[in-house]
Parts: C-alpha cells; sequence; structure tokens
C-alpha cells in the first residue's frame, strides 16, 4: 500500500482504488485511526502497522463519513473506540450503508478476513467546538454536511501540532460530490475557511487524494470549491453552459467524474426548482 504521507506521529496510507486515504496519528496519548480502508490487503497493512506502533495505548477509529469506501475496514479494528459525527450515529440509514458496502464486495468478488459492520460510535461529535481530550491529544469536531448528511470536519492537536481530517471535502482530485445539499456544502466550506483561519493547521487530509502542507493550496481548495457550486448554481439560473473544459483541465479524471457532474446539476436543479415552488 502507498505511504502518501509521513512524518513523525502521522502517516497517510492511499488506496490504489480512488486515492482513497487512511490516516493514522501517533499520539503520545493514543493512536487514532481514520477511515481504515479499500482492499482486505490495504486495511490490513493499516493493521499491522497500529499493532506495530500501538505500545499499550488505546485505539480510536474515526469515521469522517458514513459511505460506503470510508467504513468499509471498520471490522479489523473491533477493539477500538469509534467516533462519528451524530448524524452518522443517529440519522443515517445503517441497513443501506451497510448494504453498499457489501453490495461492492460481492460485484468485485473481495473476500475479508473481517465482519462487514456498520460502526457503532463512542464518542459522539454533536456541535461544533465539541472537544475530546486524553492526555494532552484533543480532537476538536465540526459536524460538515453537503457531501452528505453526517460529515465531520476533526482538528487534531497535540504537542502545538494540528492536523485538519477533513473527509470528503477539499480534495485536489475532485470538485465537489453534492449527495446531500449544495447550499449545506457552500456552508461547510465558508466553515473550512473559518477553521483554516482560526487554527492554521500543519496538514490537511482530505479523504481522496493528496495531503497539503501550504496553507495558500488549503485556501486554493476552499476557494475552487465554492467556485465550482456557485458556477453550477448560476448556470442552472441562467440556463447557461457550464464551463466544463476550464472544468476539466482542473481534475484529470473526466471519465470517472463526468457522472457525478451530472448528479450535481439535476440535484441543483431540483434545489432550485424547491425554492421556486
Amino acid at each position: 500500500m502507498k505511504i502518501q504521507y509521513a512524518a513523525p506521529g502521522i502517516r497517510v496510507f492511499e488506496s490504489a482504488l480512488f486515492q482513497t486515504t487512511a490516516t493514522v496519528l501517533d499520539t503520545p496519548d493514543l493512536v487514532l485511526v481514520v477511515d481504515p480502508n479499500w482492499l482486505p490487503e490495504e486495511v490490513m497493512a493499516i493493521r499491522r502497522y497500529v499493532d506495530d506502533i500501538l505500545d499499550g495505548r488505546p485505539v480510536y477509529v474515526l469515521f469522517t463519513h458514513s459511505d460506503y469506501d470510508h467504513i468499509i475496514g471498520y471490522g479489523a479494528f473491533m477493539e477500538a473506540k469509534t467516533i462519528a459525527s451524530e448524524a452518522f450515529a443517529t440519522e443515517t440509514d445503517q441497513d443501506a450503508a451497510l448494504a453498499r458496502v457489501k453490495k461492492w464486495d460481492q460485484e468485485y468478488y473481495i473476500e475479508r478476513d473481517y465482519p462487514a459492520l456498520y460502526p457503532q460510535i463512542d464518542v459522539v461529535a454533536r456541535q461544533p467546538g465539541q472537544a475530546f481530550a486524553l492526555g494532552k491529544t484533543r480532537l476538536i469536531f465540526f459536524p460538515a454536511p453537503g457531501h452528505n448528511n453526517d460529515g465531520l470536519f476533526t482538528l487534531a492537536t497535540w504537542e502545538g501540532r494540528c492536523i485538519w481530517l477533513a473527509g470528503d471535502y477539499l480534495s485536489a482530485v475532485e470538485f465537489p460530490f453534492i449527495y446531500h445539499s449544495s447550499e449545506a456544502y457552500e456552508q461547510t466550506l465558508h466553515l473550512a475557511a473559518e477553521i483554516l483561519e482560526q487554527y492554521q493547521p500543519e496538514l490537511l487530509v482530505a479523504g481522496h487524494g493528496p495531503a497539503t502542507v501550504s496553507q495558500k493550496e488549503m485556501t486554493q481548495r476552499i476557494s475552487d470549491a465554492l467556485s465550482y457550486i456557485q458556477t453550477m448554481r448560476q448556470c442552472i439560473r441562467e440556463n447557461l453552459p457550464f464551463p466544463e473544459e476550464h472544468l476539466w483541465q482542473r481534475y484529470l479524471f473526466r471519465k470517472g467524474q463526468e457522472s457525478f457532474h451530472q448528479d450535481n446539476a439535476v440535484l441543483m436543479q431540483k434545489e432550485l426548482d424547491a425554492q421556486r415552488g
């Protein structure tokens, strides 16, 4: 499995599929695993790495949201305490989310040595700025709906460090994939700008694509995502074509992403129709 980024206390793994990331933070107080994924051997490589560095500390697994690719490795960490948003724990259709995990494995003839389960959550993030502390390690939570209904931004801080775990936002390889609400997504992006200004994280880890240590790059990713949503909305309102060639110059996986772009247009058209009554 590819190691996308490594620094003391931080390792970002990258799956062969969709450049999906899984992060392990190694603090004096705990080991935090974020969205372990995808393929069985990749999940087990993360599991072995955690076992190698654990040294008696507790393991926590953070789920940034409930998309099947982000919960698919939960069964390999059954002893861990779990963290997710309140919506993840109480609002998401758990049977439907788990069915997508099982469907994907069935489609690709995948067999795993651990069970497919929807995570049951021990630490529930209910409101912006809520914090969980263990020793000198603090996790600061911000519910982040838009991509889906149960997203969560997390700032992990210890010994003067600050890591931003963003889930499926602020990717360098994906424009916004909007499954829930474009308005909520836009509000989450404004929240992202506030988080960046207040916390000035040393590293941003997105759910897909490369992490970045550049705050200029973080700002640009927020701007690009806002521009995409606002341009799409304006084009629909004014019945104008979306400037797709510019989009595909920025995002290189057109054949794999065109359907998501089209789905965004359908969703936003429905939202505007509903506003008009």
